[in-house]
């Protein structure tokens, strides 16, 4: 997430502030060893030479008894019992990490099957200075392929405009199988408000917990314990997480050239639209993307039908939906929606 400016005051270097998001939920056919295996046993040393394959690094630690959260020099990662969670931006290379992630969590865990994988991303900004396999969907699903034969890639949205990417194992499971319910709400902002970007530089705030307080991240979801960064000389990331094992992530990148913020949180809500109209609130853009997924054993089961239907930004005056597309997968429902706000 770390932003620069180079020697040129003229010329800003370019930074692409779009995440690539790998969640994976892990399970073995051995009771025992699903029942003792655990993430977070993994030594932190494993993780950071892993994360050298993906070309990023921890720069701040945070954890309580059912979640370990890392800040990472390109955004964030989260582990918890069965689940991991990375998702990182810039020129980062996560599916490149693979192989040895699924060596190393069969030797620490015995977790030796992928019980569910999502893959997702926005389009780049500049795709061209992406590394294999990233530069192209394509490539990225037919790396994906590789390790899961019977995975699912899906395309919403506009292909010449903005659109999200996902790749998935649509597998059968029954309600017994799905341990515990699970749902994800993130939110992708483009076209920012300069004046709200400005808090996220050290010209204007002296530390990430200023940034943290004066664009009121704080308050978004309460009860949070929060673990943020500021970059030199801008940029932002954070991560908040709370004693149920429910977290937040957020990722800035203010330049206004490239201006982009990233919300996501598991946190379980019948319903996304307060949460929602915060976020947008305190961030002010002109372009976003929401997506919501949710499983049959969630609170929020039924919710990504009615995003579709009457969300909060499909009501709210100023804003258009350019595109809203339900998928209803085995064991996950899921919307998508692209929205434009009106010229004032």
């Amino acid at each position: 997430m770390a932003s620069s400016k180079n020697d040129n005051a003229e010329s800003v270097q370019f930074f692409e502030g779009v995440e690539k998001l790998l969640e994976i939920w892990f399970t073995s056919n051995n009771a025992k060893k699903k029942q003792l295996g655990d993430l977070r046993q993994i030594p932190r040393q494993k993780w950071e030479s892993l994360l050298k394959i993906v070309r990023c690094e921890i720069i701040s630690f945070c954890r309580n008894d059912q979640i370990d959260a890392y800040v990472l020099s390109e955004s964030s990662m989260f582990l918890s019992k069965r689940r991991l969670i990375l998702k990182t931006c810039g020129t980062t290379t996560p599916l490149q990490c693979l192989e040895p992630l699924l060596k190393l969590v069969e030797q620490y865990t015995g977790f030796d099957e992928v019980e569910d994988l999502f893959y997702s991303r926005k389009n780049y900004k500049r795709p061209e200075l992406q590394i294999a396999p990233h530069q192209a969907f394509s490539e990225e699903v037919a790396l994906l392929n590789t390790f899961f034969p019977d995975g699912e890639a899906y395309c919403l949205g506009s292909i010449d405009a903005d659109s999200w990417y996902l790749y998935t194992l649509d597998r059968e499971k029954s309600l017994q199988e799905q341990a515990e319910p699970d749902q994800t709400l993130e939110i992708l902002m483009t076209h920012l408000d300069p004046d709200i970007m400005a808090i996220f530089t050290q010209d204007v705030c002296s530390s990430a917990a200023e940034a943290t307080q004066k664009s009121g991240i704080d308050k978004l979801i309460p009860n949070m314990t929060i673990d943020d960064f500021l970059f030199e000389p801008c940029g932002y990331s954070m991560n908040g997480i709370s004693k149920n094992g429910n977290y937040m992530t957020i990722h800035i990148t203010p330049e206004p050239e490239f201006s982009y913020v990233s919300f996501e949180s598991n946190i379980p809500e019948a319903s996304y639209d307060e949460i929602t109209r915060r976020v947008i609130n305190t961030f002010n853009p002109g372009k976003c993307v929401v997506t919501i997924f949710a499983n049959k054993k969630s609170i929020a089961a039924s919710y990504p039908r009615k995003l579709e239907q009457n969300g909060y930004l499909n009501s709210a005056k100023n804003w258009s939906v350019s595109n809203a597309q339900y998928y209803r997968f085995k064991n996950y429902d899921l919307t998508c929606a692209f929205y434009s706000k009106f010229p004032s």
